[in-house]
């Protein structure tokens, strides 16, 4: 099959196409014909290694599975004798590390689940990492209620397309954060406000929030603090950009809010997505029933993953970015 890999730690031009053996789903295992995948920037750090604490995971000196990719789409291509959820033919989406290739195979009882008749693959394929973590970060550690006021900083990337109408579905009074050209689309998504950040500091301007959702981490956390209620939650999910610090980069935000949550009322840290698939459920409901629905920027092949990682990493992707794999 065909598949993106790489070798060794660096920019976008590491990747390349190239042809490797099919997996063979093992008795608990399903094969998956993908159709979709679509990109995050858990995708870059992998491929950069960096921060360097990354490599502690998944090779210190070069990338020990060599692979990318994570969320996708497609049809059940087979099935081991003890698979009892799905059979041939299903189509399906969840997350699997390896999923920019054509194939990938993973057990029954992992992210995976049926997709709905309503969503195309493309859209599938959008949901997983950045829908999970929006989900999870607004109902388990923002605890969001009808009626509280959350704010969504980054309010037009992967996260906070899905995060402002989940928030909304919560019955939150939502205010998204982005800049003069996202305006109209965080709007039409559900935003009951929005504030440019290339005309006005949101830390400054008087306004208070029972939730924060940070996707970017870009003012300091004094500043978050100023603006959100005595009791409030901000949860950080940025996850910060390939020229930050190499060591730690994006990780040392988190450490200090962890290290700041225990000395004030409010609560601050950070999450990372967990891919089940209760939660992949859940959100199949929610795009179902209209009120998520996944926004998709652009459209690459699976020859142009290197491409579509170095428009991501430049930061300004309105929603998902998806790779075509192959036609259903």
């Amino acid at each position: 099959m065909k598949a993106i890999v790489y070798e060794k730690y660096g920019a976008p031009d590491v990747l390349r196409l190239a042809d490797i053996d099919t997996p063979a789903p093992l008795p608990d295992q399903v094969l998956i014909k993908i159709h979709a995948a679509s990109l995050n920037p858990l995708d870059w750090h992998y491929m950069r290694g960096i921060p360097y604490l990354v490599r502690m995971g998944v090779g210190s000196l070069r990338p020990k599975i060599g692979r990318l990719g994570v969320d996708f789409s497609g049809t059940v291509e087979s099935v081991g004798q003890n698979v009892n959820q799905f059979r041939p033919g299903d189509a399906v989406f969840g997350g699997k590390l390896g999923a920019f290739a054509e194939y990938v195979c993973l057990s029954e009882t992992r992210a995976l689940v049926l997709k709905p008749s309503e969503l195309t693959f493309e859209q599938a394929a959008s949901v997983p990492i950045a829908a999970l973590t929006a989900l999870q970060a607004l109902r388990d550690r923002g605890k969001t209620e009808a009626g509280q006021k959350v704010l969504i900083n980054g309010a037009s990337g992967g996260v906070g397309t899905f995060a402002i109408q989940i928030a909304r579905s919560l019955g939150a009074e939502v205010t998204g954060v982005c800049s003069s050209k996202n305006i109209e689309l965080v709007k039409s998504i559900g935003a009951n406000h929005v504030v440019d950040y290339t005309e006005r500091d949101f830390t400054t301007d008087g306004n208070c929030y029972d939730v924060i959702l940070d996707n970017v981490s870009n003012h300091a956390l004094s500043a978050y603090r100023r603006i959100l209620n005595p009791h409030g939650k901000y949860v950080l999910i940025g996850g910060g950009r390939p020229n930050d610090g190499r060591w730690l980069g994006p990780l040392v935000a988190p450490a200090r809010a962890a290290v700041l949550s225990r000395l004030v009322t409010q609560q601050m840290g950070a999450m990372l997505a967990d891919l089940n698939p209760a939660d992949l459920a859940t959100l199949c409901g929610l795009m179902v029933t209209g009120q998520v629905s996944p926004v998709i920027d652009r459209h690459y092949t699976l020859g142009e993953v290197p491409e579509a990682i170095q428009y991501l990493e430049e930061g300004h992707a309105r929603g998902k970015v998806i790779i075509a794999v192959a036609s259903p």
